[in-house]
């Protein structure tokens, strides 16, 4: 007899074989045995109860009846016929009715034997009826592994078209059972289990597909959440402990001419005490003879790039190169353009490279780095390409991250025999449950205060009806001497309608807002980037008044005179984007103005949306009422949802479990940290596993 593990192929499992097993595959990522055990139903129907016919309400729930059939009759109709059985209990009769297939039906139904049925019932004319119900006989019923909460399993259309429902998903799952006899390793270690009063893994499992009672369906649940959190966190923060131990990074020991003379002489403000706490925080990770992986996250407008700058300065202290990278040539531009204003007054020598660079320039730059002659060098993906060799990267700081996938962030890792320090960047505050997720393995900064003498942002929402005073507005604020931006959305830059709504728009404004008095700039996706840059310039050299732009201008640009943000189809956008919108304006000293345009009719989530901007601009707030409306896949894009395809837990919902998983986690490893002692000799065992088996385990930094 053959002897299966969870790693043995989904087609050797009774009931499933090979066009099976290829379903499941492409439509459900069922490929092991293991697979099939941690497919869980996403809800359950209370088959606890039976009715008696007589009993029956003239309501939509699902009822679940013991009786028998006393006779079937065949109905012709307009197509085909449709089959009717009389069914019976002690207490009355109703009708079972079959719209397909009832010829098969009826050759397999048997007469005044005892069935279980389940299903819907309709009312008419003084008669239940119940159409295409859930039959079993009932002794196969007393047979079955059977639980009192009937588990429904995540479907799609192609499955049950090929007849694969969720009776027969629920059957190979007691199959799988059947074949292990309930022998599942348990993964958590005794003292774990004792302290939070957990259920063994076993149980877990079984109460997960098969649940006995509601309270042990509760405790299943709690289980498994907590147990998938508690490995993603050990994996993390073991990540972390052995890359402070074992990868060496380059240590700056001074702190010297370069960032002194400009700290002493050259900045143009004080820091605030975040900024300052902030590169603190950095200084120890850059003398610590480890590599430093920082997450800085700072809301629009708090200085990161002042702290990136600073520690950029350290590294060419200490002799080596520094590199910035952005996921926008407007931005890397944008970084460019404020660091070497800031630098003018010194000898250090920065450049620029990006898509658009000429072959001319790239050879010069190329050239400079290796030499080392180039201490700064600011970008977009161009920096990773193969041909940009550094001399001696020390570090590397990354904007928005979020928008570069893993393997782009490695490549800068091998530019050097030893990595060099990273610190990430976002502007797009990540709550704390995310953070613990996404970002465990690394050190996180926080700059929580902005500079002295910004004002908050008003913000307002309008409907399309109130335009007319809307415009007036802008008259009033351009006629003080400020600038506009009117963004759209473009969700899809091929999309037509949205092109058509930004031309529209900007049609328009020009009408509103005539030559000679007023001028329109306007940028989008299509534009060549020379184009782009055009248009910007004059925008930011006020020689136009109003910028019409779709989300090209969402990060990074920065135009102190701009204080009016009108956001069109502001249902249209993430909470996210609204608050980076937002954040383009009031970088001023003067008040600053948000104007959420929006049609009348509105969703429930968008309302939500509308009133968070209004009420609040403080962007980890924000951030948290996105991750409950959006849920995390979506929060993180595409690159990074797939480390939280998580199979039973929810870092919303299950916040608190992910905090308990996290401090167990760190508490192990603080005291074993390579899992060698007896009592965690049962989570090693499950960690390694994970590790072979599972794509969670990606490098997420």
């Amino acid at each position: 007899m053959p002897i299966y593990t969870l790693n043995t192929a989904i087609s050797y499992l009774k009931g499933v074989g090979p066009n099976r097993a290829d379903l499941l595959k492409s439509e459900l990522g069922i490929h092991t045995f293991g697979d099939l055990l941690n497919f869980f139903p996403n809800r359950y129907l209370d088959r606890t109860q039976f009715f008696k016919i007589n009993q029956l309400q003239q309501n939509s729930s699902e009822v679940q009846i013991v009786g028998k059939i006393t006779s079937l009759k065949t109905i012709k109709q307009k197509r085909g016929s449709r089959l009717v059985a009389t069914f019976i209990d002690e207490t009355g009769r109703m009708e079972l009715v079959w719209f397909r297939g009832a010829k098969w039906i009826k050759d397999s139904l048997k007469i005044n034997t005892p069935y279980v049925i389940f299903g819907k019932t309709n009312y008419f004319n003084g008669t239940y009826s119940m159409p295409h119900p859930e039959m079993e006989l009932v002794e196969n019923y007393k047979k079955n592994l059977r639980s009192a909460m009937q588990p429904i399993y995540p479907s799609t259309e192609k499955l049950t078209n090929k007849g694969i429902g969720n009776r027969v998903i629920s059957q190979i799952i007691q199959n799988l059972f059947q074949e292990f006899g309930g022998n599942f390793t348990e993964t958590l270690s005794r003292d774990v289990l004792e302290r939070l009063n957990l259920i063994s893994k076993r149980e877990a499992l079984l109460n997960i597909h098969f649940p006995q009672s509601q309270k042990l369906l509760t405790k299943a649940q709690f289980r498994l959440k907590f147990e998938e959190l508690f490995f993603i966190q050990l994996q993390l923060i073991r990540k972390k402990i052995v890359r402070k131990s074992k990868i060496k990074g380059y240590v700056f020991e001074n702190v010297g001419e370069h960032f002194n003379n400009f700290y002493n002489n050259h900045l143009p403000f004080e820091l605030t005490n975040a900024q300052k706490r902030v590169l603190k925080e950095i200084r120890k990770d850059l003398g610590s003879n480890a590599q430093m992986n920082r997450l800085l996250q700072g809301d629009v407008g708090s200085g990161k790039t002042m702290v990136a700058l600073l520690t950029m300065l350290i590294a060419l202290d200490n002799n080596f190169q520094a590199a910035l990278m952005a996921p926008t040539e407007i931005l890397a531009t944008q970084h460019y353009n404020s660091i070497v204003e800031l630098l003018e007054k010194t000898d250090i020598k920065v450049k620029l490279l990006t898509g658009s660079s000429k072959t001319k320039e790239r050879k010069e730059i190329h050239s400079a780095l290796e030499s080392g002659e180039l201490h700064i060098l600011i970008g977009t993906h161009a920096l990773i390409e193969d041909k940009v060799k550094f001399k001696n990267l020390g570090i590397a700081i990354i904007d928005e991250q979020h928008r570069f996938g893993v393997e782009q962030r490695s490549k800068m890792w091998l530019k050097n025999e030893l990595p060099p320090h990273i610190l990430v960047m976002t502007a797009t505050p990540i709550p704390r449950t995310l953070a613990m997720s996404l970002y465990g393995d690394l050190d996180i900064s926080v700059i929580d205060e902005l500079p002295p003498g910004r004002k908050a942002i008003q913000t307002a929402h309008r409907f399309d009806s109130q335009r007319l005073s809307v415009f007036k507005f802008l008259k009033d604020e351009i006629a003080k001497g400020r600038q506009v931006y009117v963004v759209y959305p473009l969700i899809n830059e091929s999309e037509a309608m949205d092109y058509k709504d930004l031309m529209d728009g900007f049609e328009s404004i020009s009408r509103d807002f005539p030559k000679p008095q007023y001028q329109v700039s306007i940028v989008h996706g299509k534009m060549k980037a020379q184009d782009k840059e055009f248009e910007m310039q004059r925008f930011l050299k006020g020689e136009t008044h109003i910028m019409v732009a779709t989300t090209v201008i969402e990060v990074g640009v920065n135009v102190p005179n701009a204080s009016v943000m009108v956001i069109e189809s502001a249902e249209r956008f993430g909470l996210s984007q609204l608050h980076q919108l937002r954040g383009r304006v009031g970088r001023g000293a003067e008040q600053s103005y948000c104007i959420l345009m929006t049609d009348f009719k509105l969703s429930a989530d968008a309302k939500t949306r509308m009133e968070t901007m209004v009420r609040t601009s403080d962007g980890f707030e924000i951030a948290e009422v996105d991750l409950k409306l959006r849920g995390p896949g979506n929060l993180m894009g595409k690159q990074q949802s797939g480390i939280l395809n998580l199979r039973i837990a929810d870092i919303v919902k299950d916040s608190q479990i992910l905090k308990s998983a996290r401090s167990f986690a760190i508490e192990i490893l603080t005291e074993d940290p390579a899992l060698n002692i007896p009592k965690n000799k049962v989570v090693k065992m499950a960690y390694i596993h994970l590790q072979k088996n599972s794509t969670v385990w990606s490098n997420i930094s």
